[in-house]
């Protein structure tokens, strides 16, 4: 016999357990018994409870305690208090531990009814974003990069394919990517990750002070210059030097790196001696290198020398099966930080986000959800947690274009893509029911997948 769920009713008053037997049995629970806080304990640790309604008068202990050690357990159920002794004290200290409502004797059938439902509803999300999160540090995950789309997985084989070897390597991709992540997780993959690993943004130097901060600078090589200095490629010896915003590097700045990329030497601002390095060097751009090669504000010789191994990361726009992912590790990442345990993001904010083409990448959406666990009034993200252009978007949003070039065709496929993907997640990857909601027939839609390459996840 299929049934909703499995409840416990932990109450001391037989007139209470039996009415809540017979209001939660009509509705196809399965209903269990406790009279008192360690039979309902007992009862707990050994079956699987979607819920539990909980006295808060037991004989033998405070409901409160409880609830503690109920939210100690690693597969505990949702709890609705039920007191005929409220207060608003209890009902916020209840709370804070976990429970998720509280109802005063006497309670209305059809409110408590909703409430097990929600609640039942949010341990199944709570679960399924468990089982995502395990899947994603077991599958999809890469030194804290997250994806498992195909861009993300070509990514992952090339940092394992460049990290052990000595080449130089150029990582490019629009702002927000995860561009300093890569260039970590090939530091921390290669024999010199017990080395220091340096990064620099160099768009937010001044190009006069750029030089000393990369080369250092001897005493008296400019006015200030009261000490000699270490400039970064001596701090990072031995290990990897990340520069970030390469194409804001003057032409004489790139000559020196050209020097150090090919001699392994360089001299610092004012100083005569030549000083040998061992470093490896991982440079990033979200500018177009070919542009500026073009304009000849980039040395062609310098481009060639730091582009032995190209990493090209993809915008999450072109990637919307990675945001569930990505929501999820966010999610739990904050939670942590902000000590909010058991946060759930349901399906309509989940549609917000994937109907969003992610401008600023991979670090807006971690603004958002940080900025949703930070707000969220309970354990429940909601759509209207984020900004008004993901919860509401535009048209003009809907399809923003960023200055990267892109071809109608690829646009027009990477959205036909995300629709069907929604419509077979919505549908448990039905073919034939998902073909009814995109109103195609089931061959067409069957002779997609094999274009756009898309297969049961």
């Amino acid at each position: 016999m299929n049934t909703n769920g499995r409840i416990l009713v932990a109450d001391d008053e037989q007139i209470i357990r039996e009415v809540l037997s017979d209001i939660l049995s009509s509705e196809s629970y399965d209903v269990d018994h406790a009279e008192n806080g360690a039979q309902a304990l007992e009862l707990i640790r050994n079956r699987d409870y979607g819920a539990v309604l909980l006295d808060l008068m037991l004989p033998d202990r405070d409901g409160l305690q409880v609830l503690e050690e109920i939210k100690e357990l690693e597969n505990r159920p949702e709890v609705i208090i039920i007191t005929a002794y409220a207060s608003i004290e209890k009902a916020i200290r209840a709370t804070k531990l976990g429970a998720f409502d509280f109802f005063e004797k006497p309670f209305k059938n059809d409110k408590l009814l909703l409430a097990i439902k929600n609640a039942l509803e949010h341990r199944r999300l709570l679960e399924e974003n468990r089982r995502l999160l395990k899947t994603l540090h077991d599958r999809y995950s890469f030194h804290n990069i997250i994806g498992k789309s195909a861009g993300m997985q070509q990514v992952f084989d090339l940092i394992s394919q460049a990290a052990p070897r000595l080449s130089t390597i150029l990582i490019q991709g629009e702002s927000g990517t995860g561009k300093e992540l890569v260039a970590k997780a090939i530091h921390a993959s290669s024999g010199r990750s017990d080395a220091p690993f340096i990064a620099i943004n160099c768009g937010n130097i001044p190009s006069e002070l750029l030089e000393s901060e990369l080369f250092g600078h001897v005493r008296g090589a400019f006015t200030g210059a009261t000490d000699t200095k270490r400039g970064l490629f001596e701090a990072a010896n031995g290990g990897t030097l990340f520069l970030d915003e390469l194409t804001t590097i003057s032409l004489e700045i790139q000559s020196k790196l050209l020097r150090v990329i090919q001699e392994r030497e360089f001299r610092r601002l004012g100083g005569l001696d030549n000083i040998k390095v061992d470093v490896r060097i991982i440079a990033a751009s979200n500018a177009d290198l070919q542009e500026a090669l073009q304009r000849g504000t980039f040395r062609e010789d310098l481009y060639y020398r730091l582009n032995v191994i190209s990493i090209q990361i993809p915008p999450l726009r072109n990637r919307p099966e990675d945001i569930p992912l990505l929501t999820d590790w966010f999610i739990k990442k904050y939670g942590d930080e902000n000590q909010r345990d058991n946060l759930v993001i349901g399906p309509s904010a989940m549609k917000a986000l994937m109907d969003y083409q992610w401008p600023g990448n991979v670090r807006e959406l971690e603004n958002v959800i940080e900025r949703a666990v930070v707000l969220s009034p309970g354990n429940a993200i909601t759509a209207d947690l984020f900004p008004n252009n993901i919860s509401a978007p535009s048209p003009e949003t809907a399809f923003l274009l960023s200055e990267e070039p892109i071809s109608l065709k690829e646009k027009v496929g990477n959205y036909e893509k995300a629709l069907i993907l929604a419509a077979l997640k919505k549908t448990g990857w039905n073919q034939k029911k998902a073909a009814r909601i995109l109103s195609v027939n089931a061959t067409t839609l069957n002779e997609k997948l094999k274009r756009l390459k898309i297969k049961e996840q």
